[in-house]
């Protein structure tokens, strides 16, 4: 759009000079800036006024070069344009104008005609925005995001390179309306307006009108007349353009879903955000409700899923922690783009290793879950259903450990508690708070009465604490929370202490010359001895690996081993359900040296765990293994959200069992033909037709060998020659009916069989439900497999990486949720036919 239609500085655009002007007699070559007008309305007068002041009107017979689309009799009567409310999207360094629903519009025009002149405030997009109508703002409610501009549209314009109408400002539009209302109530055409920015649109007729740019606005480097003079195509009315104006949403919502991301802050293959990620998934939901779910939605049963962003990127790189400018520092000049895409990224599976840095991952996430969770009960107090989380690549082992170390409790005490506790522990001041928040109460007199103090407790070692009597135990808790109490501090400071209770040996040789670099609180004059001590402590206790599994391996079946000795807040929620997508959960939990899940853990606050992954997924691992590994269990194969399994994958089924038969039968098949060839047929057995029964088969075998015997004594009633020569005659027929009827008996055999079972999605997912995989997902199956698209399946190391990034718009995936979601809540799921 050209810069003169925009205002500027806030100013309003001027009015334009409406020239009534007859351009039915001038040549089409000839240039608009040598048309004379013939006549000018006043400014600023009514359009009325400017009715009445027209004293030249145009022939209604006149023809021009720009009548090139059928003409309709306009109407006669002027009716008001509807007007449409659009907002301003950036995308790939421009502007993009989306529309609102047909609901959210009619909304903020009726905002906009009742509200006065106060502010008024409007919901849109399920609640997820807010619009200040007067400000011609939108806001987001649960995310940071820069507000963005909402214009009320009446008339658009789209150039010739353009794909998409593009709205006119306002105040323009306003203009563009009253000039057109003139052109009808006269039926008056072919007017000129021109305004003080230099831009032209002439109305030729109601179907064709036409803007022209000033020569002075148009690029330089362009040289042909007729590209000089390419007109804009202007169009009246949302209903006149091509715009793909958005589905309302239904207000009801049955189910809450958060939604944690992995490293980086790009979330898939286009380097979009979490935001624009989750709206994708949450788009393809509701086209999935409504396609699967017609009848619950008739019914008024069927609400929508809401899906929330979980954004915890932009906290552990922001200015607060400063491990950027840290990262910076340290590292090489060198192929500059790829290191700062491995230190924006890849860097984030080692910062969750990191005690230090894990806290603040988690701390985040359980944060900003909570935080969503109490702002969507306050815009939707009515909301009584449950909620979910879902967690991609690293986001899903996050998740896992703060599931796996959630405290069981009823009512919202608990609840409360979780919500209100400190995000760090480790920052008590008092030694009975410490202890209250190890659960080690009781020993807070043994302590006292030796008058231990948070301070002096820091700096007891294993011994001291053996000594006052402290079982084992909660002596080892009490040594790992002085552990990590020492790590915060030392990163508070900067600087690398020496760890409490592991002091240095004393080194006679004190007045040796020493370095120049000294280590936390040591004298300069300490030994190299002391400084190589110093060192390789501020190395090796960086992580304390040893206490790993203290305090949260004993309860949970051992499923915490490894993780890393942090506090881990409590959500204000039990989630219903945990879903994983493209999850390194199981390489995670090997690696930390669990090799195998307890049968009859399950999540504290968690009943239901589905680990969701693509084929060629590089990040996925699978759980299963771990729970069951006598047996060799497939994943679960996720249906094709239109009802089939993919065509190829059947081809490739069918072909893989039709290879093997033809190696195991060819040759015996060959062989007993021949044999029926050259001697008398021996009574066989034919094969077992599926569904056949014992006493069908015993009918027919009574039938055939009846007809046998018959025809033997026929055959023996006829001389011998005659007897060889039917004998033959009958081998031959025999082999020729086979041979007729192989084709049919081929496609039943593997073609009707893959059908059948395409056209069932439910019985695969019955079957899987009769394995038992232990009880971290009720008893259900945990592994669930997408089928690969056919491009996929010609080169899987092609796409390795789009399939770690492709949940977020799978539709199968999108089902699969709501299939959970609905189930629960006794929606029938329906299959819509093809």
């Amino acid at each position: 759009m050209s810069e003169g239609l925009e205002p500027e500085g806030g100013h309003s655009q001027p009015a334009p000079t409406i020239t009534v002007q007859d351009l039915s007699d001038r040549p089409a070559h000839t240039p608009l800036d040598r048309i004379a007008p013939a006549h000018t309305l006043l400014e600023g007068n009514t359009p009325v006024e400017q009715v009445s002041g027209v004293v030249e009107e145009t022939s209604p017979s006149s023809t021009s070069s720009f009548e090139l689309v059928d003409m309709e009799p306009a109407p006669p009567l002027y009716q008001p344009v509807q007007p449409h409310w659009f907002y301003c999207r950036r995308a790939d360094s421009k502007d993009v104008w989306l529309p609102f629903s047909r609901e959210d519009s009619e909304r903020l025009e009726q905002a906009l005609s009742t509200g006065g002149e106060e502010e008024v405030v409007v919901a849109v997009e399920g609640e997820r925005y807010d619009v200040r109508v007067r400000e011609r703002q939108r806001y987001a409610v649960y995310w940071e995001q820069g507000p963005s501009e909402v214009r009320r549209c009446t008339w658009f314009y789209k150039g010739d390179k353009d794909t998409r109408y593009m709205p006119y400002p306002e105040e323009f539009s306003t203009n563009l309306e009253e000039a057109y209302m003139i052109a009808v109530t006269l039926d008056e055409w072919k007017r000129k307006l021109d305004f003080p920015s230099g831009e032209t649109v002439i109305l030729h007729n109601p179907k064709l009108i036409m803007q022209y740019q000033p020569i002075a606005l148009q690029d330089e480097w362009v040289s042909s007349p007729s590209e000089q003079t390419r007109p804009r195509t202007v169009k009246r009315g949302v209903d006149n353009i091509t715009a793909e104006i958005p589905d309302g949403e239904p207000e009801t919502i049955d189910h809450l879903v958060f939604m944690v991301h992995g490293i980086g802050p790009a979330c898939d293959i286009r380097f979009r955000s979490i935001i624009q990620c989750v709206n994708d998934f949450r788009s393809a939901s509701l086209s999935l409700l409504g396609s699967h779910y017609r009848r619950g939605q008739e019914e008024g049963r069927v609400g929508r899923v809401e899906f929330l962003p979980v954004n915890w990127h932009s906290a552990l790189h922001g200015d607060a922690t400063g491990v950027d400018e840290d990262i910076q520092r340290i590292t090489l000049p060198s192929i500059s783009r790829l290191r700062h895409f491995t230190n924006d990224t890849l860097l984030d599976l080692f910062f969750y290793n990191s005690p230090t840095y894990c806290q603040t991952i988690v701390d985040t996430v359980v944060s900003e879950v909570n935080k969503l969770h109490s702002l969507f009960k306050h815009r939707h107090p009515e909301f009584t259903g449950a909620v979910s989380v879902v967690g991609h690549s690293l986001g899903s082992l996050i998740l896992f450990d703060l599931l796996t170390n959630q405290k069981t409790g009823s009512g919202e005490a608990d609840r409360d508690e979780g919500r209100n506790r400190d995000p760090c522990p480790l920052t008590c001041d008092a030694l009975e708070q410490a202890l209250c928040r190890m659960g080690l109460q009781e020993h807070l007199a043994t302590l006292q009465r030796v008058d231990l103090d948070l301070d002096s407790l820091a700096m007891c070692d294993e011994t001291d604490l053996t000594d006052l009597g402290i079982p084992l135990g909660p002596r080892k808790k009490i040594l790992s929370f002085i552990r990590k109490r020492h790590f915060l501090q030392e990163g508070r400071q900067g600087t690398v202490l020496l760890a409490p209770g592991l002091q240095a040996p004393p080194d006679p040789s004190e007045d040796s010359p020493s370095p120049t670099v000294s280590f936390g609180n040591q004298s300069p004059g300490a030994s190299a001895r002391q400084q190589q001590f110093l060192r390789a402590q501020s190395i090796t206790s960086a992580v304390d690996y040893e206490y790993f599994d203290v305090g949260i391996g004993q309860t949970n079946g051992g499923i915490a081993k490894g993780q890393v000795s942090i506090n881990y807040p409590q959500l204000a929620f039990h989630p219903q359900t945990f879903f994983a997508f493209g999850s390194p959960i199981g390489m995670f939990l090997t690696v930390r040296g669990l090799k195998r899940i307890d049968p009859n853990y399950t999540f504290p606050t968690c009943k239901n765990f589905y680990n969701i992954y693509h084929p060629f997924d590089p990040v996925a691992y699978r759980i299963e293994p771990m729970i069951v590994s006598e047996s060799d269990l497939e994943p679960m194969l996720i249906p094709h959200h239109k009802g089939r399994k993919r065509m190829h994958l059947e081809l490739k089924e069918s072909l893989t069992r039709m290879s093997t038969d033809l190696k195991n039968n060819v040759l015996g098949s060959f062989r007993t033909a021949w044999q029926s060839l050259v001697r008398m047929p021996v009574a066989a057995l034919p094969p077992v037709e599926d569904g056949e029964t014992t006493a069908e088969r015993s009918l027919q075998e009574t039938e055939s060998n009846t007809y046998a015997h018959t025809q033997c004594q026929c055959i023996t009633a006829l001389p011998p020659a005659a007897a060889c020569a039917a004998v033959r005659e009958k081998s031959k027929a025999d082999l020729w009916t086979k041979i007729l009827e192989w084709p049919k008996a081929f496609h039943l055999h593997y073609f009707q069989g893959v059908h059948e079972e395409a056209e069932s999605p439910g019985s695969g997912e019955d079957r899987g439900r009769q394995v038992k995989v232990g009880m971290l997902n009720g008893g259900r199956r945990i592994d669930y497999v997408l089928q690969e698209a056919p491009i996929e399946s010609f080169n899987e190391y092609l796409f390795a990486i789009q399939s770690h990034l492709c949940y977020w718009e799978s539709e199968d995936t999108a089902l699969l949720l709501l299939k959970e979601i609905y189930d629960k809540l006794g929606v029938a799921f329906e299959q819509p036919q093809q």
